[in-house]
């Protein structure tokens, strides 16, 4: 029996395609960026959504968390955010004369940061645990999060005025930063027709119980050596690029990829794979995750950077000079 016939109430990719077409009732275009956030919450990872105001960002955040259900909480984060109004503080009751814990916003399945870089490096350290290991620590006792959990934050790049940018090691716990465009002129016709009068409602598809099924289902779809092996492959080509023929890249990557990368590649490319109505990995769902998955982790020169270098493309150079192997699967084992 495959993995996509073991869970009842239907196949996991014909569940998953149906969550999919109700957060597409909503949201108009931006295929790509529905279809990984779908991704990341199979992979038990955070998202990172990065575009100019008005693109959806927020609006397919909070449509997808309604759809596969669970708890939900937006914070929209300003410079004078502290802290203990994101993860909880102590409270001290005159009647009793004790401390009492107040816990935060964060504990939910579902967590929107909103213009995440606004906030100051202290909300951003206390984030850092929260999307790492999953729990909060206050006064010396560890609350642990609901189970689903997943960050999906917004962020507008071209914006300077009061904005802290991310620091690195807070980017690597991203497994997507997905760059959300501006619609085509179609897509703008349809949000006019669509959203001026009586917007659509979404409805739940799934349930968190489903969902940690789901992702359980993810991490068991089988991973050929060779595929381990490509994977390991394009994250050693950012490290020594010179030895995968791309000598070039050598004053353009400052540091390379981190081991969260090789991780993330795998668990994306499986989610992928589910999603697709397989449960085995192919290199192509690994490549087409790898943009998504790399580009923000890759550290550029100063040159590069002065020079408008941009990681993606440095990426897509990536993907074309490391060939992937040739992987037949039996289907009928």
């Amino acid at each position: 029996m495959s993995v996509a016939e073991e869970l009842p109430g239907g196949t996991d990719a014909g569940v998953l395609r149906q969550a999919l077409d109700e957060v597409r009732r909503v949201i108009v275009g931006q295929e790509h960026m529905v279809e990984r956030l779908v991704v990341a919450l199979l992979a038990r990872g955070h998202c990172l959504l990065e575009g100019v105001p008005g693109v959806a960002k927020t609006l397919a955040a909070s449509t997808l968390a309604t759809v596969v259900g669970g708890t939900f909480a937006r914070i929209q984060f300003t410079p004078d955010l502290v802290p203990s109004d994101i993860v909880g503080t102590r409270v001290f009751h005159p009647s009793n004369e004790k401390f009492d814990v107040e816990l935060g916003p964060v504990f939910v399945n579902f967590l929107l940061a909103d213009e995440i870089n606004r906030a100051p490096a202290k909300v951003q350290s206390a984030l850092l645990e929260v999307m790492a290991e999953r729990q909060v620590t206050l006064a010396g006792v560890t609350h642990p999060l609901p189970r689903p959990f997943i960050v999906l934050a917004t962020q507008n790049p071209i914006e300077s005025e009061g904005v802290y940018p991310l620091p690195e090691v807070q980017r690597d716990r991203f497994l997507f930063r997905v760059r959300v465009p501006h619609p085509s002129a179609h897509e703008e016709l349809e949000i006019l027709h669509r959203m001026s009068v009586a917007p659509p409602t979404p409805a739940r598809v799934l349930e968190p119980e489903r969902l940690l099924a789901l992702q359980g289902a993810a991490e068991a779809v089988s991973v050929h050596q060779l595929v381990a092996d490509y994977v390991v492959r394009l994250v050693m080509a950012t490290r020594s690029p010179a030895e995968y023929g791309l000598a070039d890249l050598g004053e353009t990557i400052e540091i390379g990829v981190s081991p969260r990368a090789t991780l993330g590649l795998v668990s994306a490319g499986r989610a992928l794979a589910l999603l697709r109505g397989r449960d085995y990995l192919l290199p192509d769902d690994v490549r087409d995750v790898a943009v998504d998955v790399m580009a923000h982790r890759l550290m550029l020169t100063f040159d590069a950077l002065a020079d408008g270098v941009d990681p993606e493309q440095v990426v897509r150079q990536i993907l074309h000079a490391v060939p992937p192997p040739l992987v037949v699967w039996n289907q009928n084992r």
